[in-house]
């Protein structure tokens, strides 16, 4: 099974022993499959799971989501936070608006960037210091800085 990489630290697959499968990352009953072999080819893990043998073995994996269970997770710095522990918190400017909810994380080459929808639609916040003041996982929420010319109008 090949897949993209979500991950800052790839050859964390060399010593996993297992990861689990679901169709949704919130699913509550995901599918455990050890990790027979892995390779790396072209930016991307090259995993041999379960009992699967070929290609066409693995076809009804595909869009699945790989997961890895939290107390297998990497440590984060004192200031970090999982992708998907922000997907769903409310964005609130500094002044007060509600933005909408977080949906998406997505990974740029210079910052992440945070997909937010709401009434205005869909808005892109980029993940820097001058913008995202304040995320507060206990309250759900996230205070945002709108800087001039971010936002079209």
């Amino acid at each position: 099974m090949s897949a993209a990489v979500h991950t800052q630290l790839p050859e964390r697959f060399t010593w996993l022993e297992r990861v689990f499968l679901a169709r949704d990352p919130a699913d509550p009953a995901p599918q455990m499959l050890p990790i027979r072999s892995v390779r790396f080819h072209k930016g991307n893990v090259l995993l041999r799971l379960g009992d699967y043998e070929s290609r066409d073995d693995l076809e009804v994996l595909r869009g699945m989501w790989l997961l890895v269970p939290a107390d297998e997770a990497i440590p984060l710095d004192v200031d970090e936070v999982f992708h998907f522990d922000l997907e769903g918190l409310e964005v609130v400017t500094d002044e007060g608006e509600s933005l909408g909810t977080l949906i998406e994380v997505l990974e740029t080459g210079a910052n992440e960037v945070f997909v937010i929808q709401g009434d205005r639609g869909e808005i892109l916040l980029p993940n820097i210091e001058e913008v995202v003041l304040k995320v507060d996982l206990d309250k759900g929420k996230m205070i945002v800085r709108l800087l001039p010319g971010l936002l079209a109008e």
